[in-house]
């Protein structure tokens, strides 16, 4: 069950990163249907096939790469949901041997809702407030299934630290910041507002772009039909980008602050262990963000901050889960 948990995991980890790339690739309308592609099972192959795609869907060309992309992560998150699904029948069948059951059950209905995030990303053309809600579930279900690895995992803090368990609400608060810039994230790119700033750490232009923020436009979602490559204007699109800075600025400030408040308090090298590498993930997050931003959106790079930007949030679930369960 523990190891079963922890290929999970894993692959949890994959299909986020799949994600972000068929995002970055402008791939998520590379099949503009759900489950399947123009029609078929999977990717057309055969030119015959690649015309009747077409023929049935004449406002969207295909095109092999972003077909591909796209069915490539409904297949590894398809495997997940497989993988979700065997875990919670394991934990049902064991239940009474002091196995979870709620978190596996939990994890299946939750699966089951992203998938539906999934279509409707598809059906709805690319929706912001349904990619960034896909985006979000992808990041719960990896949480979840990291929390459910802690709880099958039997391990304690050497000579235990109940002094620290003053700071696990501190922790939590972080899960919240964290999550709270993520979705800042997902939002500017659901909204192609990656690139709307380009220089920094200002957004460029001298002192005229404050006069054009818009907070009410850019959290706003505009009537239309079909939301791939934004629908917001120009302004909007750069206070969507400038909120997730402030955003990464917050975060940054608190969790640097509570890891001093946990590496100066804690007798524990376990706890010490994992401040050092919340602080060198958190550090690596922030030169990404720069990165992005500085050598204009290269798309390895931008994987790779939704990749630490998942690694970051683990590290913050054991973090918590360890001051609450195990000091």
């Amino acid at each position: 069950m523990k190891k079963l948990v922890l290929a999970a995991v894993m692959l949890a980890v994959v299909v986020i990163i799949l994600g972000a790339y068929t995002r970055l690739t402008d791939a998520g309308l590379g099949c503009p249907d759900w489950p399947g592609c123009y029609g078929h099972l999977t990717v057309p192959k055969t030119q015959s096939h690649i015309e009747i795609a077409e023929n049935a869907f004449p406002d969207r060309p295909f095109e092999a790469h972003k077909a591909w992309n796209e069915m490539i992560h409904r297949y590894a998150a398809g495997m997940l949901g497989l993988v979700i699904l065997a875990i919670f029948i394991i934990s049902f069948i064991k239940r009474n041997y002091h196995s979870p059951v709620k978190l596996p059950f939990f994890l299946l209905c939750l699966v089951c809702f992203q998938a539906a995030l999934g279509m409707w990303t598809v059906t709805l053309n690319l929706l912001p407030v349904v990619v960034m809600g896909h985006l979000l579930g992808g990041f719960a279900v990896l949480s979840c299934l990291y929390l459910l690895y802690l709880r099958l995992s039997d391990y304690r803090i050497p000579g235990g630290d109940a002094a620290m368990k003053k700071f696990a609400k501190y922790s939590a608060l972080g899960i919240v910041i964290l999550v709270g810039q993520i979705a800042l994230g997902g939002w500017t790119s659901a909204n192609y507002a990656a690139l709307a700033c380009v220089e920094f750490p200002l957004c460029g232009g001298g002192d005229d772009w404050v006069s054009k923020i818009d907070i009410a436009g850019a959290f706003s979602v505009p009537a239309a039909e079909n939301y791939e490559f934004g629908a917001h204007t120009a302004e909007e699109r750069m206070t969507m980008h400038v909120a997730h800075r402030i955003g990464a600025i917050i975060t940054f400030i608190y969790l640097c602050w509570l890891a001093i408040r946990l590496y100066v308090n804690a007798a524990s090298q376990m706890i010490k262990s994992m401040v050092i590498g919340l602080v060198l993930v958190l550090g690596l997050q922030i030169m990404l963000g720069v990165s992005n931003v500085l050598f204009s959106l290269p798309i390895a790079i931008a994987v790779m901050h939704n990749a630490v930007a998942a690694f970051l949030l683990l590290i913050m679930v054991k973090l918590c889960y360890t001051l609450y369960r195990k000091t």
